[in-house]
């Protein structure tokens, strides 16, 4: 099973930083690929089961569900239960860290997967750069 990773460093406290990754419908306001995200279920982003309908850059529609929200670990966990992916589970997690030494922020999104193995390459990339390390170079830049 595949484990695509990728990890940052944000330029600000992990205070300012985590309020907008735990809001699950807000993504559109901070990733550069997300034209805009719609919750379709829950009256927030925050509540668990909460389930949002995001329209792609491309036109590509993706529909996600909150698995878990853990303000203390400061992590947020969804799945994939739409997409224009050939995915068949898709559970990915985003977690935040302090940087205690210089009051930044690390942060780390992943996913575990299940595909076709003629697939697994180029999503392994798609999602690694193209989706978590997108998203989270632009919330770095937004605090730079």
């Amino acid at each position: 099973m595949p484990r695509p990773y990728s990890s940052a460093v944000i330029p600000a406290p992990l205070a300012e930083v985590w309020p907008q990754i735990r809001d699950f419908g807000a993504i559109h306001r901070w990733h550069p690929a997300i034209e805009t995200c719609e919750l379709t279920r829950g009256a927030t982003g925050t509540d668990i089961g909460a389930q949002r309908r995001l329209r792609l850059g491309d036109g590509g529609v993706v529909v996600e569900n909150l698995l878990a929200l853990d303000d203390r670990g400061h992590s947020l966990t969804y799945e994939i239960v739409e997409s224009p992916f050939p995915v068949r589970r898709y559970v990915s997690t985003v977690r935040l860290a302090p940087v205690t030494a210089v009051g930044h922020t690390f942060a780390e999104w992943w996913v575990e997967f299940d595909a076709d193995a003629a697939d697994e390459g180029s999503l392994v990339e798609l999602f690694a750069d193209g989706v978590f390390g997108t998203g989270l170079a632009a919330l770095a830049r937004r605090h730079a």
